[in-house]
């Protein structure tokens, strides 16, 4: 049943190319919001938290600080709407997830940027 769930996953969804990028980097996830009968690209820039899943239904979670409010969002990878990814920062860190930023504020809040 698993092999069947996987064969239609790789025949019928569209892969979108999107770049390598995991836990810590800072990413611009560009998307499109239909609103009525217009549509308008976002963008939202921050860090991600994690990466989850695999396959057609891999998620990934930003976090970015709006003022002095954190924000989180969960992208599908292969959301529709998502237009383009576009990898900011390669970040530093030692976990896969990292949900222990959420509880830094200031200095402490950043992330070393790796070397590539």
């Amino acid at each position: 049943m698993e092999s069947l769930v996987k064969f239609v996953q790789d025949e019928f969804v569209t892969r979108k190319d999107i770049p390598e990028f995991s836990a810590g980097d800072t990413i611009t996830v560009y998307y499109e919001i239909k609103e009525g009968n217009k549509t308008r690209t976002q963008f939202f820039k921050g860090v991600v938290i994690q990466r989850r899943g695999s396959g057609s239904s891999e998620t990934f979670t930003i976090r970015k600080m709006s003022g002095s409010i954190g924000v989180e969002r969960i992208f599908p990878i292969n959301l529709p709407a998502l237009q383009k990814i576009e990898v900011n920062k390669r970040g530093k860190v030692r976990r896969a997830r990292i949900y222990y930023f959420r509880g830094l504020t200031g200095k402490k809040a950043r992330i070393k940027e790796s070397r590539h």
